[in-house]
């Protein structure tokens, strides 16, 4: 499954990257996400890793990621090292104009056998789009921080 998705943002460009790049704020935005944890006090860089709790079609999904790439605001990919749904997600963030910004999400993946059945890209598609539609709208909220 790959799949790639695009919001429009109006907020500055750095201050969206340091919200997306933190990956303890996914529960905000990402539905069925129950907790994200870092691993360690260290800066967000390539090897940190998190642990995350969520949940799909009421099947628990628990992934440890690393972060594999990161270009200081601008992208960060993030590769899960230890799933029961193998995982790579490219976040990208791009300025338009001073107070305004495009996200784009790139995501690979290798669905666990009960998520291979017809229209399931489908609908694992439309649940990224309402993710990053959450995200556009948290973040041109009145204070997302």
């Amino acid at each position: 499954m790959q799949t790639t998705t695009s919001v429009e943002v109006d907020r500055a460009a750095d201050v969206v990257f340091a919200f997306v790049a933190d990956h303890a704020n996914n529960p905000r935005w990402q539905g069925g996400m129950e907790s994200c944890v870092w691993q360690g006090d260290g800066p967000i860089a390539v090897g940190a890793r998190y642990d995350q709790r969520a949940s799909f079609l009421g099947r628990p999904i628990l992934t440890t990621f690393e972060v594999t790439a990161l270009d200081p605001g601008r992208s960060i990919t993030i590769t899960s090292v230890v799933s029961t749904f193998p995982i790579r997600v490219t976040r990208t963030v791009e300025a338009l104009a001073p107070d305004r910004c495009r996200v784009t999400a790139e995501v690979w993946g290798d669905p666990p056998w009960f998520l291979r059945v017809p229209g399931m890209g489908h609908m694992i598609r439309r649940s990224i789009e309402g993710d990053y539609a959450r995200l556009k709208a948290l973040l041109e909220g009145p204070s997302p921080a």
